[in-house]
């Protein structure tokens, strides 16, 4: 498992006390003492908006930067949404994950900006899928959870860059949670209690999240999954699984013919049933490489969005109906 630390933890402590999250209207969020009286927060994309909207709830105005059905990674930012970015009370954004939102939110001049990197540690998936790297946390045979992640931490095996999917492993997802409602509570103190009471109520949902996981997944008959993009590798490290993707971190990029012969023995060697795609990219190479293995294909969604396509309405039902596919792909026991 490739893993480095990126963040220090005094990094961390600084960038809970800077910042608030959620989303904010690109139409101009408002201030705490505006019209609406409600905190504008602005978050880059859905993961970070769900946050936003469940530990802010009706003290906020949360808008997304990303909408419904656009690939996060493909984001294009406007002039004028960035100069609207500037009025947001609260800016939360996920740095590296979209170019185009880093260098918007350097130009906004915004103060109140939480990066969500900060506040959970990054991990090097293996740049260079096909080698084992991404998500090889745990052998099959060692105990299947997150138990000994850390173990890991501050060891660079050569993966270069990180993973920016941290939101796919609940208890990573959690470690943002807090760092969102410490934020938020800076930034409203008026609300600070409340704040608090949904943090804690997010993370305790999270954690029983977590429970599921690591139940559902104990017992199967493989370990190895294979997915279009290779997001999943906290998800995969958290509960002892084997990702194996056909494209890197980024869903754009096309496998070599290399890859796909690698994964068609991968298949076989591993016991792999099921080819899975994704609902915001396209889903054309999956369906060769199962065509050509004979192989099943389903959903596991990366929840960068939702839409009428998703398999659920928000994160919890999308992430439950990711475990019943894992489950069912790989013969849970």
């Amino acid at each position: 498992m490739n893993v480095r630390r990126l963040i220090p933890t005094a990094a961390l402590a600084g960038a809970v006390a800077l910042g608030a999250t959620a989303l904010t209207a690109c139409s101009g969020a408002g201030a705490v003492g505006s019209k609406d009286g409600k905190l504008g927060v602005t978050a880059s994309f859905y993961p970070l908006q769900f946050v936003a909207e469940q530990i802010g709830k009706e003290h906020v105005k949360v808008d997304g930067l990303t909408k419904p059905g656009v690939e996060p990674h493909d984001l294009e930012i406007t002039p004028k949404q960035t100069a609207q970015l500037g009025e947001a009370d609260v800016v939360l954004y996920l740095k590296n994950l979209q170019p185009a939102v880093d260098k918007a939110v350097a130009q906004s001049g915004v103060k109140n900006v939480v990066d969500a990197a900060t506040l959970t540690e990054l991990e090097a998936h293996g740049a260079e899928p096909g080698h084992g790297e991404e998500g090889h946390a745990h052998q099959e045979g060692d105990e299947h959870s997150g138990e000994h992640a850390g173990e890991h931490a501050g060891h660079d095996h050569g993966g270069s860059g990180t993973d920016p999917h941290v939101w796919l492993d609940p208890v990573k997802y959690a470690e943002i949670a807090k760092g969102v409602g410490a934020a938020l509570e800076k930034a409203d103190p008026d609300h600070a209690a409340d704040y608090k009471k949904n943090t804690d109520e997010l993370v305790g949902k999270l954690g029983a999240l977590d429970t599921e996981f690591k139940d559902g997944l104990k017992n199967t008959a493989s370990r190895t999954f294979i997915t279009t993009h290779s997001a999943f590798g906290y998800l995969a490290e958290r509960y002892g699984l084997d990702q194996e993707g056909i494209s890197g971190v980024d869903p754009e990029s096309e496998p070599s013919p290399a890859r796909m012969k690698d994964l068609q023995a991968v298949a076989k060697k591993d016991n792999v049933t099921t080819v899975f795609f994704e609902t915001l990219a396209s889903d054309k190479t999956a369906k060769t490489l199962a065509t050509d293995t004979g192989l099943k294909t389903d959903v596991l969604d990366p929840l960068e969005g939702i839409t009428d396509k998703s398999q659920g309405t928000d994160y919890f039902e999308v992430m439950r109906s990711n475990l019943k596919n894992l489950q069912k792909a790989l013969g849970a026991k």
